[in-house]
């Protein structure tokens, strides 16, 4: 089980949807605009099974320890990047599952 799921299960927080809606597809990107200024203050962490892309790397390698501030992973989510089966936890440990 991976850390944000632990946290996120022992809190009992946490969303979890299918990224293809339709036949749209919803970014890392998507939601963290859609969280609007709420997701601003918050500190991510991504966790990753499925590496697709470099960028991958550098999200999952930036996003470790401390984590990541919401617009520097903006800025690395661009709307062509899909993640797989990943998990993104912010600071208050609401965990976002899509895959």
């Amino acid at each position: 089980m991976s850390r944000c799921t632990a946290e996120a299960e022992a809190r009992l927080k946490g969303i979890t949807f299918p990224a293809w809606q339709g036949k749209h597809y919803v970014t890392l990107a998507e939601l963290l605009v859609r969280l609007g200024s709420f997701g601003l203050d918050l500190t991510w962490r991504v966790e990753l099974d499925e590496i697709g892309d470099p960028r991958c790397v550098e999200i999952e390698r930036g996003s470790a320890d401390s984590g990541m501030d919401t617009l520097t992973l903006l800025s690395l989510t661009t709307p062509f990047l899909q993640l797989i089966d990943a998990e993104a936890c912010d600071s208050q440990v609401t965990t976002w599952w899509w895959s």
